[in-house]
């Protein structure tokens, strides 16, 4: 088994780079009182076709990841937030694309998520919080768009500060994710490049009991067939589940965590139809329905008690989805960020990495993405479904108010 990692989600977001030098502040001086935060109307329900598109976008997001029969999992909303944050400073074609990809233009993308940041449901034994911050170079040759900086702090709540990017400011950035993770994560940058500039870090932890843990006699040992045929050594998880799930091509079911604000989703493709061919076909509109269509039906289940790493630079990915420009120098427009002497700044890429952890207990997931621009009870059946997660299968984890999977995951290898 690998080494585990404790239960949080961050999204490291935005690191600008231009060719620049020299500094100047101290590392990590907070200038958060310099730009204030206004109030904003987020009067927004979340259950709106807002909440489609954000699907929508997350369904897309994980089909594009999907290759070569590897596990995956992408955080939809760790992503679509850091690139929403980076979009208030985008313009022209720029912008556009970008807004294409969302789903949704910008002037309703950032009410949606302050909407759904402020709502988010919260207990001792199902959390997920979320915080975010702004950190730029200290720098003659770079300048920071106080509109840009204004609208992070309005729509996002972002801390801002100001730092050299040396050494210093390098271990007041995993400061600031060990303080924010609550000591889970200690650390995510190993060096600060020479040319970064900037850096927007949204910080969500996801950590979550079940509703009705596993008692030891329902994990026993079983067998995990991959797509290729090969058959793995695992532990299963048994239990009778009362909401179950069924479209043309696949079965699933869904399993609460504690308190009934999250839920574990899984669909498991009908045999003889890969993972990849599955997840072709849906879309944030199926996806939604087919969770809202959950069945009071009983359906005997089987979990593998697994853990997973997943990690990929998301350029090609968001470029597949139509988001180009952004990417190019000479042609991206991020100006809305602010501006360098050594040129035009563009996005040079876009890191994500994901964990997850699931057993009798709960779940612990975790994600990094980074964007780094250059310069109710069931009645008894007589026949029970069965949905035994034994060979690969898709998973999700979604929030219940509003349907919106935080996570979404293919279980290609359990014991990869």
């Amino acid at each position: 088994m690998k080494k585990r990692i404790p239960a949080f989600l961050l999204c490291l977001a935005v690191m600008i780079s231009a060719l620049l030098s020299g500094c100047s502040a101290k590392a990590g001086e907070d200038l958060m009182s310099g730009v204030r935060a206004n109030a904003v109307s987020a009067d927004v329900a979340l259950n709106s076709p807002e909440a489609v598109a954000v699907t929508d976008f997350g369904v897309r997001l994980f089909q594009q990841s999907l290759q070569g029969g590897e596990n995956v999992m992408v955080s939809p909303l760790s992503v679509l937030c850091a690139l929403a944050m980076t979009a208030n400073g985008a313009k022209g074609e720029t912008l556009s694309q970008m807004e294409a990809v969302f789903g949704l233009p910008l002037s309703e993308l950032n009410p949606y998520l302050r909407a759904w940041m402020d709502a988010l449901p919260s207990g001792k034994k199902a959390k997920l919080g979320a915080a975010n911050a702004i950190w730029f170079k200290d720098s003659p040759g770079f300048t920071v768009e106080q509109d840009f900086l204004q609208a992070n702090a309005d729509w996002y709540g972002a801390g801002l500060y100001k730092a050299p990017f040396d050494e210093g400011t390098r271990r007041n950035i995993n400061d600031w994710v060990d303080r924010h993770t609550d000591g889970m994560i200690p650390s995510i940058l190993d060096e600060i490049p020479r040319s970064a500039v900037m850096y927007l870090i949204n910080a969500l932890a996801f950590e979550a009991e079940w509703e009705e843990p596993y008692e030891e006699r329902q994990v026993r040992d079983g067998v995990f067939t991959r797509e290729d045929g090969k058959a793995e050594d695992v532990e299963l998880m048994y239990t009778g589940e009362t909401l179950y799930l069924e479209d043309e091509h696949a079965a699933g079911f869904l399993k609460y965590y504690a308190g009934g604000q999250y839920a574990f989703v899984a669909l498991l493709p009908e045999e003889g139809v890969p993972v990849a061919d599955y997840a072709a076909g849906l879309t944030g509109e199926h996806l939604r329905d087919l969770l809202s269509g959950a069945r009071a039906e009983e359906v005997r289940t089987a979990i593998p008690v697994f853990e997973s790493e997943y990690s990929v630079e998301m350029s090609d990915i968001l470029g597949a989805m139509g988001m180009t420009d952004a990417f190019e120098p000479g042609l991206a427009d991020i100006s809305g960020i602010g501006s360098s002497e050594n040129g035009p700044l563009f996005i040079n890429r876009v890191l994500h990495r994901t964990y997850i952890s699931v057993d009798a207990k709960g779940t612990k997931a975790a994600a990094v993405t980074a964007v780094e621009p250059g310069d109710g009870a069931a009645p008894m059946i007589e026949e029970p479904k069965t949905v035994y997660l034994d060979r690969p299968f898709v998973y999700l984890i979604v929030d219940c108010g509003t349907d919106l999977p935080i996570f979404i995951g293919a279980m290609m290898d359990v014991n990869a």
